[in-house]
């Protein structure tokens, strides 16, 4: 075997981090699917325990070969629904459930954050097949939920335990509701907000408002674990540029803003919690720079994700799999 598949170098973790766990080849060139029936029971086990693996120097030859790997773990890949930033889908050819990552600009950060838990519904997997790595930055950073959770300071956990209401405004500043719901009609859109306790209100000028009452805090199903799972430090208006934001605030008013969180009740988070949220994530984020081919699975429960601004090309895709989540609680 090629001695450098052996070492993995994170540029950044926190002491004692075993995240992700490293897989390689049993052979030079070996298939990733083929490898898929040797390795799915160290994969699962180690999903369980550290929460992500890396799965490096496999023949990827193409981007179906990812979507049958990811699709080989039993349930069916997930359509990008309900979605807070633009994806697209890859090719038809290779079948339903593989898109880009957030296209966001190549200079912007994506903050930490586990796929979907601004919803009740949301996917246990996750897989992330690096195609292209880019020649500078572009790395997929990851933390521990659990961890994350257990250094968050008390007064925190304590305020977000009763969930957090997320309010969106779709329109010409952020990705419009045909797109987010994948429909033009309104009829399905209030369908599908009745079906996952989301209330909805349309605008003037074809404009839709949604606030959801969704969680702070989650118990994984399978270990009992509590974690920390929410995206309410990336949807507060402190997300945004100082800049940025001044202008929202002052064009729209702030009840109008693309999107924004609150506390259960309604009442406004200080941008002085989520600075001590975002202290937490930073403390636990593990980075690694990519390298053409790999293969990262994460339970997306037990492990958020991150992107890390680049320079060059950079192409990296997404499938997600086996829904889950909490709609009858609220």
């Amino acid at each position: 075997m090629n001695e450098t598949l052996t070492r993995f170098v994170r540029s950044k973790a926190p002491a004692g981090s075993d995240l992700p766990v490293l897989m390689t080849p049993a052979h030079a060139g070996e298939d990733l699917l083929s490898a898929v029936q040797r390795l799915r029971p160290q994969i699962e086990e180690a999903l369980l325990l550290a929460g992500g693996v890396l799965l490096r120097g496999f023949s990827v030859p193409a981007v179906e070969t990812f979507q049958q790997f990811a699709s080989s773990f039993g349930h069916p890949l997930l359509k990008y629904e309900f979605a807070s930033t633009p994806r697209s889908a890859v090719s038809a050819s290779t079948g339903a459930g593989v898109y880009t990552s957030t296209e966001y600009p190549a200079h912007q950060s994506i903050p930490l954050h586990n796929e979907q838990a601004y919803t009740r519904e949301w996917p246990m997997k996750i897989w992330f097949h690096c195609v292209t790595a880019s020649l500078e930055g572009g790395e997929t950073p990851i933390a521990d939920s659990r961890a994350v959770y257990r250094r968050m300071p008390g007064h925190i956990r304590k305020r977000f335990e009763p969930g957090i209401l997320y309010v969106r405004n779709f329109g010409e500043m952020d990705v419009p509701w045909q797109k987010v719901f994948n429909t033009e009609s309104r009829a399905e859109v209030q369908a599908f907000c009745e079906r996952s306790g989301i209330a909805w209100e349309w605008k003037d000028d074809d404009g839709l408002r949604t606030k959801q009452l969704c969680q702070a805090v989650e118990t994984h199903p399978a270990t009992g674990e509590q974690l920390w799972f929410n995206q309410a430090h990336l949807f507060h208006i402190s997300a945004r540029e100082a800049e940025e934001r001044e202008v929202l605030e002052e064009i729209y008013g702030i009840e109008n803003v693309p999107r924004n969180t609150f506390f259960a009740d309604g009442s406004t988070i200080s941008d002085e919690i989520f600075a001590e949220v975002r202290a937490v994530l930073d403390a636990e984020t593990v980075a690694f720079p990519w390298e053409e081919g790999d293969v990262l699975m994460l339970d997306n429960m037990l492990v958020a994700h991150a992107r890390s601004p680049f320079k060059g090309p950079r192409k990296v895709i997404v499938a997600m799999a086996e829904p889950h989540g909490n709609l009858g609680r609220f």
